[in-house]
């Protein structure tokens, strides 16, 4: 159960003063809203970046949230931005022009690999024999002597530590991402054998697990470069890179508990150490950008059913989907209105010291978090900011069911 902090200190989990600020001085009629503080957002990329060697590269995942002005932001301490569709990457290299980006994700149509090469992207992941036979076709005739770069993508084993420990396993048993270990070989001679000169292998990706701290992170990027530096070998070819991906674990329970990249830094550095010429990429997105996010909205109502308590706030899981897609209860903050109540009817408040907050949708599974405990008297006309939410919330949150209002976006920064 996730606690509503009232401490004025800000955390991860309740807003920055510039945040609570804003959220306040919303009318209704611009609520739900998405409020992301880019001044934070930026001094934790920062401290981030700080932290990685620098033989160690870092993209940052589109996914996880790709608003422009967060693009942006992020600009000066990333080397490059992944992409995994068509549509993020026509989105992203008009969002942040000229900059790298690595195309990866399962699927890849031939209109969005040409597209791709068009746009000067020269680093691709390929999923499958199939989609190496197709890059290699189309970028002879798209780009011819251009030679786009191949990171084979491998669904290698993990260690069982980070397959048991992980939210999310992409990789460690059957699933549709990547390549069997079993066709590594043949893929790689055919781009090593003068069968495919006009692709160069730069090496392999394997993005395997999701939601694990630092020292299981760092077991399994050691198990990749392993894998990936012994099947190298085996072909007498040297790799530019070795890609391990993104999970840096987020803890929604927690939300002060953050990755330690202190920790993830000097870990990578001493992997690295016996390989000099060798880059090391990781692409973490929810870790980036998670905290600079809130999700603001106001009480409707409040309502009590069967011994139990609820709020239900403008909005919904059809705006934040995390906690509905994950399980788990979105951390929350109440903001008492101190706005006079503006209707005749009365004004219902809460009465018990727990309460759930639920949106305004016709399912019982539209919650953002239960049994939340109340500081005060909960009333129709306070605000609630759900932290965390600066990554897979609205991007990924289905927007049209019942057809509600849209939130409104508001980007902090100063000047």
């Amino acid at each position: 159960m996730t606690a509503a902090p009232t401490a004025a200190v800000a955390t991860p989990a309740t807003p920055t003063a510039a945040v609570r600020d804003r959220i306040e001085s919303l009318p209704p009629s611009e609520l739900p809203a998405y409020v992301y503080d880019l001044d934070a957002l930026r001094a934790h990329a920062r401290t981030v970046r700080a932290s990685l060697p620098g033989q160690v590269e870092l993209y940052y995942a589109a996914k996880a949230n790709p608003e422009p002005e967060i693009l942006t932001a992020l600009g000066a301490h990333v080397d490059g931005y992944e992409v995994s569709s068509g549509g993020e990457l026509t989105h992203v290299a008009k969002a942040v022009p000229g900059r790298a980006l690595a195309f990866g994700g399962p699927g890849k149509t031939p209109a969005e690999i040409v597209t791709a090469l068009e746009l000067g992207v020269r680093r691709f992941h390929v999923e499958s024999a199939y989609e190496l036979h197709m890059l290699a076709a189309l970028a002879e005739r798209t780009v011819p002597g251009a030679r786009p770069g191949v990171l084979l993508r491998l669904n290698l084993q993990l260690p069982s530590d980070s397959l048991e420990s992980s939210a999310l396993a992409m990789g460690g048993r059957p699933t549709p991402f990547g390549l069997d270990p079993a066709e590594a070989d043949p893929l790689v001679r055919l781009l090593t054998d003068g069968t495919y000169p006009h692709l160069e292998l730069l090496g392999v990706h394997a993005h395997l697990a999701s939601g694990l701290d630092a020292p299981r992170l760092l077991a399994l990027a050691s198990s990749v470069m392993t894998q990936s530096l012994d099947l190298a070998a085996r072909h007498g070819v040297r790799l530019k890179e070795i890609n391990v991906g993104g999970g840096m674990t987020v803890d929604y329970a927690r939300p002060d508990d953050r990755f330690d990249w202190t920790a993830y830094g000097h870990g990578l550095s001493t992997l690295l150490a016996p390989h000099p010429g060798l880059t090391l990429r990781i692409e973490p997105g929810r870790a980036l950008t998670a905290y600079c996010g809130w999700y603001a909205t106001e009480v409707l109502d409040v309502k009590r059913s069967h011994g139990e308590e609820f709020a239900v706030v403008r909005g919904g899981t059809h705006h934040l989907r995390t906690p509905a897609t994950k399980g788990h209860d979105q951390p929350a903050t109440f903001l008492p209105s101190a706005r006079p109540w503006p209707h005749p009817w009365p004004r219902p408040s809460a009465g018990l010291d727990r309460i759930t907050l639920a949106g305004q949708l016709c399912t019982p599974k539209d919650v953002l978090a239960r049994n939340v405990p109340v500081p005060a008297a909960l009333r129709a006309g306070d605000r609630v900011a759900f932290g965390l939410a600066g990554a897979y919330a609205w991007n990924i949150s289905h927007h049209d069911f019942l057809m509600h209002p849209r939130p409104t976006f508001h980007f902090l920064k100063e000047g």
